[in-house]
C-alpha cells in the first residue's frame, strides 16, 4: 500500500511518499511551490497540475492530508483551505480515498506528544522511517508524518 501525505498550503505543500510493505519504506518527499507574483488562480492549477504528478508517477492507494482545525490568521486559513481544496479535488477525480488528521493526530502518532515542535517531528520521522539525514524543509516532513500517522489509522483498523 502507498501512501501520499500532503500539508496543504497555497505558498508551499509539503508531501510524503511512504510504502508500507512488511516494513514502512520512505519513497520520497518534497514540497510544491508556487510563484507568490502570480494570480491565485495560477497559483491553485499548478498545485492541481503537481498533485495529480505525483498521483500518477507513485500511484498511492490512500492522500492523507492535514484537517484545518484553527488559525490565527485568517488570511493564512482560507489561503491553506483553497489549496486543500484543490488537493481534495484532484484526489476525487483520481477516485483516490483522502483521509483527514489534524495536526494533534498527527504529532501524537509520530512523536507521542501533542505540543512536538517541528524539530521534535523531523526527528522521528527520520527514526521510525530509518532516513540518513533529517527530512527538509518543514513542510515535507509534515508530509512524511501526516503519511506515518495513516499508517498508524490503518494499523488500528479504523476505516478511510
Amino acid at each position: 500500500m502507498i501512501i501520499l501525505g500532503i500539508d496543504p498550503g497555497l505558498a508551499s505543500t509539503g508531501y510524503g511518499i511512504i510504502k508500507i510493505t512488511k516494513k514502512l519504506r520512505h519513497i520520497g518527499h518534497g514540497v510544491i511551490s508556487t510563484d507568490p507574483r502570480e494570480t491565485v488562480g495560477k497559483r491553485l492549477k499548478d498545485i492541481n497540475q503537481q498533485v495529480k504528478e505525483l498521483i500518477n508517477n507513485y500511484k498511492p492507494n490512500i492522500l492523507a492530508v492535514e484537517k484545518l482545525y484553527f488559525f490565527k490568521n485568517q488570511k493564512t486559513a482560507v489561503s491553506v483551505s483553497e489549496a486543500k481544496g484543490v488537493i481534495l479535488l484532484t484526489a476525487s477525480k483520481k477516485k483516490i480515498p483522502v483521509i483527514e488528521f489534524t495536526p494533534l493526530q498527527v504529532k501524537l502518532a509520530t512523536v507521542g506528544y501533542g505540543r512536538a515542535s517541528k524539530g521534535q517531528i523531523q526527528k522521528m520521522v527520520k527514526k521510525i522511517l530509518n532516513l540518513k539525514k533529517i527530512p527538509t524543509p518543514d513542510d515535507a516532513a509534515d508530509g512524511l508524518a501526516i503519511a506515518l500517522c495513516c499508517t498508524r489509522s490503518l494499523k488500528n483498523g479504523e476505516s478511510l
